[in-house]
């Protein structure tokens, strides 16, 4: 997946996703930290990361998987990708 490194919304998930990764690092480090606070913030890490993996799959589709010789049904590529961020 050399392409990644040019793919700009993807760098920015993971940036968001090192910074809630810190927060919760600096909660878990803080005694004035509730748990719920911390689980939220971990609620919002999986969100993230699901989120994450939904752009790399649909990346590893657009790049590797559909090619310039492939025919696309862009209405079913669409409701797949719909499905896959419901369901991922």
């Amino acid at each position: 997946m050399a392409h990644l490194h040019q793919d700009q919304k993807i760098q920015n998930r993971v940036k968001r996703l090192k910074g809630q990764i810190n927060a919760v690092e600096q909660a878990l480090n803080s005694p004035e930290s509730s748990c719920i606070a911390v689980l939220q913030q971990v609620a919002a890490i999986k969100g993230a990361v699901n989120g994450l993996m939904n752009e790399l799959i649909e990346s590893h589709l657009r790049h590797h998987v559909i090619t310039e010789h492939t025919e696309v049904n862009e209405h079913e590529l669409a409701e797949f990708l719909k499905l896959l961020k419901r369901y991922g």
